[in-house]
């Protein structure tokens, strides 16, 4: 990827063929856009037929889903198997207090309804597999990817060269986010960029590392704009681009990137042997591992439990009777941070999610050999043990 000086390059073909004549109520609720001239009412009609899927109803896939509604995107689709939580709130704003629990797809599809009844949803509320993801983009014009885990980023690119279907892709951490578009046969895909994922634990998700809800409503802003750039053929998308902003300094880049003319382009669906787990080496094992039934059950017959998230995460509850051993400590100080005693009988590591508490277990397992118990950690985290209890919130992952 090098720096780029921008320099304006040919507009891309519209890709969508324009819908009916609008009606007169269209052209009064689409006005402001169609005195563009770059739109007009033919573009109009190109975004009325429009099929476009938002992968993920969370941080970035939200505030596209408003303005795409607001521009009159003909169909929706929207995939997500995850419920809204009080966490989500802050940046997630088309969810609110009133829909706590609900399938993030149901909020979304009624949000956009507020918005903008003549847009058709179709809802998808489905973890996205190597099973059924060709099928599902197949479906559509355009994706707009705004997933938060690397393995559904993998599975939407290969089906994106499967299928010849553009998209629109996005991601933020901390204080950056990035936008690109990888459209199959016009500049790099996301293979080229990306080729390998990341070490598990080397990109912490927004729960772990924290994010300003506004970071994610302008990346997702900046993609539905994408989208209609595409479906128009106006602007200059950034196909062979990658837009960089940097919230902490309010600053921009955009990098050129080109194809790797050694990768084959995607023919099956591939999921990186770095995010199958059943090629993973190391990391808790089934020995290791516990669900909330499981130490349930360890509960009533006695069990050590070590809280590793940090005290102002704690302070929102906690698993009754739990030590609290920050994950940075136990990575400081290894075994010396358990209190006395600890080694004879169950020895279980929670976290919110299961992420860091799998890091405080192999930081820990060398100085467990030799003892007497288990050392083992609650699979999902405090976020699986208060969804297991009707009525609460699970609060965020990681």
């Amino acid at each position: 990827m090098t720096p780029q000086t921008h320099q304006a390059g040919p507009t891309l073909p519209p890709l969508v063929e324009p819908g009916p004549e609008l009606t007169a109520a269209q052209i009064d609720r689409y006005r402001r856009q169609i005195t563009l001239a770059a739109i007009g009412t033919l573009g109009q009609r190109r975004l009325g037929a429009a099929r476009v899927l938002v992968i993920g109803a969370g941080g970035l896939g939200t505030p596209a889903l408003q303005y795409l509604a607001g521009a009159g995107i003909g169909t929706l689709g929207v995939v997500d198997d995850d419920v809204v939580d009080l966490s989500n709130l802050h940046r997630q704003v088309i969810h609110g207090t009133d829909v706590l629990g609900r399938p993030k797809v149901d909020s979304a599809a009624a949000a956009v309804e507020r918005i903008n009844p003549e847009v058709n949803v179709e809802t998808h509320p489905v973890r996205l597999s190597a099973e059924n993801v060709v099928e599902l983009v197949r479906g559509y014009d355009l994706v707009l990817d705004g997933a938060d885990n690397f393995l559904t980023r993998y599975l939407v690119a290969d089906a994106s060269e499967i299928t010849g279907v553009p998209v629109v892709w996005g991601a933020i951490l901390r204080h950056h986010g990035q936008v690109s578009v990888f459209w199959p046969g016009r500049g790099a895909h996301y293979r080229d960029v990306f080729p390998e994922p990341p070490a598990p634990g080397e990109a912490p998700s927004c729960a772990e590392a924290g994010v300003l809800g506004t970071l994610p409503g302008l990346i997702g802003t900046i993609m539905a704009s994408q989208v209609i750039q595409l479906v128009t053929g106006t602007g200059e998308p950034l196909v062979g681009r990658l837009a960089l902003w940097d919230e902490a300094t309010s600053s921009t880049r955009t990098l050129r990137i080109e194809r790797d003319p050694a990768r084959r382009p995607a023919t099956r669906v591939e999921v990186p042997a770095a995010l199958d787990p059943s090629c993973q080496v190391g990391g808790p094992t089934a020995d290791e591992t516990l669900d909330v039934p499981a130490l349930h059950h360890l509960l009533s017959t006695g069990v050590t439990l070590i809280d590793v998230r940090e005290p102002w995460e704690t302070a929102a509850g906690t698993i009754d009777g739990a030590l609290t051993v920050p994950l940075g400590e136990v990575l400081d100080r290894g075994a010396d941070v358990l209190p006395g005693g600890v080694g004879g009988g169950e020895v279980v590591l929670y976290c919110q999610g299961g992420v860091r508490s799998a890091q405080a277990l192999e930081r820990l397992r060398p100085a467990w050999g030799g003892r007497e118990g288990h050392l083992r950690h609650l699979d999902g985290g405090y976020a699986a043990w208060r969804a297991a209890r009707p009525g609460t919130s699970s609060g965020p992952r990681g």
